[in-house]
């Protein structure tokens, strides 16, 4: 066995003014030459833990031993054992990536040939040797997180933490991120990995599950997924409607949780209990049960109750819209310019009223570009964008009264209250008086955000400042919604209730757009156009994508296979 690096025990933090403590008397130890995951949903405490263990944080009580010593009275002594790489403010976006090096490398008091040295090999390592000129903010989301993950390998630590280090990266840098943390780990390094992308989780060592600061399962992820074998399961043709047929499923009690899966739903049952007749919460005759590889991410959701409901309160309050069929968006040779940088080259795709649509792409592929174009915030340089039949060019306005926006990262107003952002937008849209009251009122209740009202946004978590911002997008019943990464971040239990809102509004006539990072909830979608470089370069269902990169030794490929696959090397 290799050596113990990290060792806690009867572990507690509370904070004033919180009821439960952040962390509730942990147990638990990290070794040295292995990947732990760190894994549960916003506010589990995970980031609190990592804290602890840097010695930025104090514990209320317990015991906590990192390489023999107490991180909060040898804090220095620990100070280059340990490399931290945070879930934000860990680069400064103004400088260049040899300047941030140079900054970090300063903190950590590496000098001389040393700083040399490293500086080349880690360059090397991230493949950053090309950027060192470029500033933070101009670097991709995956080449940022190198070069945070670069800056926290100064020194040589003996532990490396990484909180969150896969939000808002693409799968394709995902993937090399979590070879490049191999690596270390095969060095000997011991390595916390915080996520929300519980598909990391299924390739470290060992895991520690948390949920309301305390620890629900802790060591081998397949040990934790074994416990569902026999209970995931494939609904093999459901039928047209599989979006209202999987709400239905939800709401049976034998069911634990369930997602669109492509043309499948894809179902788990509670524990003890077998596949029930498709036909009892409306299948239709020729739907059939196959079974399916359970995974981490069921594991968890078991783990935590499973799924509330399938039915969306949200729905409930948006006006039904008679679908159609027309196309309500549409971008014809689209393209934009930066000088001599073409961000979008001559994009083209329609979208039908009630249907989900995602663009999907690397980071910097040119997806938010379009967006923003698409919503009217951003003018094209050349070609046409409608939405609802106004051109954005020239009725930018009235088409915005249509459609909802949901930025890519927290664009409201962090230092107003959540009230006030909600008031705030609701006046934007025209909603005044009794109504903008009675508004404010219900999106409060939809989205869980009564006990917040007076809160200033910036001090939301995460997952709250998500719901904040997609009630803001939803304040004026909009029958277009544009949502730019809408989960990135967000735990699979917040991840499940805002597709459940999207699935539901769907259902009602809304249409929607959306990006996203997470491949499963790629599957949801109708259609999909992958963006490469600016362009286009395939379209179609999420079944006909997959089909596009299978081949005689993959001959059934996951859509982050796909991605990966269609994107190439």
């Amino acid at each position: 066995m290799s050596e113990v690096v990290v060792s806690f025990s009867g572990l507690t933090k509370s904070f004033p003014g919180m009821e439960t403590p952040a962390l509730d008397s942990l147990a638990g130890e990290i070794r040295a030459g292995m990947i732990t995951g760190l894994v549960g949903p916003d506010g589990a405490g995970k980031t609190t833990l990592l804290r602890l263990i840097t010695g930025l944080l104090v514990p209320s009580s317990g015991n906590l031993k990192v390489l023999g010593r107490n991180p909060t009275q040898e804090s220095a002594a620990l100070h280059r054992e340990i490399g931290y790489m945070p879930q934000k403010f860990g680069l400064y976006e103004d400088l260049s990536v040899l300047e941030n090096l140079t900054l970090h490398a300063d903190l950590r008091d590496v000098t001389g040939i040393e700083r040399v040295s490293s500086f080349e090999r880690l360059l090397d390592f991230t493949g950053l040797q090309d950027f060192t000129g470029r500033f933070a903010g101009k670097l991709s989301g995956g080449m940022k997180q190198k070069l945070g993950l670069a800056c926290a390998l100064l020194g040589k630590p003996r532990i490396l933490l990484l909180d969150e280090p896969g939000v808002g990266v693409d799968p394709i840098s995902r993937r090399e991120l979590r070879q490049m943390v191999g690596h270390l780990a095969e060095q000997g390094i011991a390595i916390v990995w915080s996520t929300a992308y519980l598909e990391d989780s299924e390739l470290c060592a060992n895991t520690l599950v948390l949920n309301e600061g305390k620890l629900i399962f802790a060591g081998k992820p397949a040990a934790m997924t074994a416990s569902l074998a026999g209970r995931c399961w494939h609904l093999k043709n459901p039928g047209p409607n599989k979006r209202h047929l999987l709400a239905q499923a939800l709401g049976r009690p034998e069911i634990s949780d369930g997602t669109i899966q492509g043309r499948h739903l894809r179902i788990t049952f509670r524990d003890g209990i077998p596949p029930i007749p498709p036909e009892s919460f409306g299948a239709p005759p020729d739907a059939e049960w196959i079974p399916a590889e359970p995974r981490f991410e069921d594991a968890f959701i078991d783990r935590m109750g499973g799924t509330i409901s399938g039915e969306s309160v949200l729905a409930h309050h948006i006006p039904s819209i008679p679908n159609d069929g027309k196309q309500v968006i549409q971008a014809d040779q689209l393209t934009k310019k930066f000088g001599d940088f073409i961000a979008a080259d001559e994009i083209t795709f329609h979208v039908q009223r009630g249907e989900i649509y995602g663009l999907l792409g690397p980071n910097g592929a040119g997806k938010s570009t379009t967006f923003k174009m698409m919503c009217g915030l951003l003018k094209p340089t050349s070609g046409r964008a409608t939405v609802v039949g106004l051109d954005l060019r020239t009725s930018a306005g009235k088409a915005r009264q249509k459609l909802g926006y949901m930025a890519q990262k927290f664009s409201l107003y962090g230092h107003l209250s959540v009230r006030g952002n909600l008031e705030f937008f609701s006046g934007i849209y025209g909603i005044s008086g009794a109504a903008r009251r009675r508004k404010t009122q219900t999106m409060a209740e939809i989205f869980h955000l009564a006990p917040f009202m007076e809160t200033k946004a910036d001090s939301l978590s995460l997952g709250f400042k998500q719901r904040l911002a997609l009630a803001c997008a939803v304040m004026h019943e909009p029958d277009i919604l544009f949502l730019d990464e809408p989960t990135s971040g967000v735990d699979p239990i917040t991840r499940r209730e805002f597709w459940t809102h999207i699935n539901s509004l769907v259902e009602r006539g809304v249409t929607i757009m959306v990006t996203t990072h997470f491949m499963d909830e790629a599957e949801y979608c109708d259609r999909i156009g992958l963006v490469y470089r600016g362009k286009l370069i395939a379209a179609g269902t999420p079944d006909e994508l997959k089909k596009l990169a299978a081949t005689a030794d993959r001959p059934d490929p996951s859509m982050e296979d796909a991605f990966i696959a269609l994107i190439g090397p």
